[in-house]
């Protein structure tokens, strides 16, 4: 494979990301229950997907999908990292809505030219973050 290859390619959106985890139960009360994520697939001991705005997050027992004989295999531990996008005006409503759900906000930063995110975990400690829209965009971070 020629690993010099460039393709064009017209990409939107990251579609879906994965985390795995270690009770699907738990990250439904965490996702669902307390983020209010829809759920749109589930299959006990293996996974549970959910709409996360025009995304999808797809969670995983990283032992039972390691182990898959349909799809490729894939798998993963650590504490991983992925960000939730908010318009500006809903920054700051998001923030008192986690809060609220008891969720300990364990950061928040300055992003300069008006950009804020927030940083808290899931039951697996995975990093979550919410950032105001647009944050990408404006090309000095």
């Amino acid at each position: 494979m020629n690993h010099l290859f460039k393709a064009a390619m017209d990409i939107l959106k990251i579609k879906e990301t994965c985390l795995y985890v270690t009770d699907l139960e738990q990250t439904k009360a965490f996702y669902n229950g307390l983020l209010k994520f829809d759920v749109i697939g589930e299959l006990p001991g293996r996974h549970v997907f959910f709409r996360a705005g025009s995304s999808v997050l797809l969670c995983f027992i990283a032992e039972t999908s390691a182990k898959s004989k349909k799809l490729p295999p894939h798998f993963g531990s650590g504490q991983l990292h992925l960000a939730f996008e908010v318009s500006k005006q809903n920054y700051s409503a998001t923030k008192t809505t986690i809060a609220g759900a008891g969720i300990p906000i364990e950061q928040e930063y300055d992003w300069g030219s008006g950009y804020l995110s927030f940083y808290f975990r899931d039951p697996d400690q995975h990093l979550l973050e919410v950032v105001m829209e647009g944050m990408w965009e404006k090309g000095d971070g």
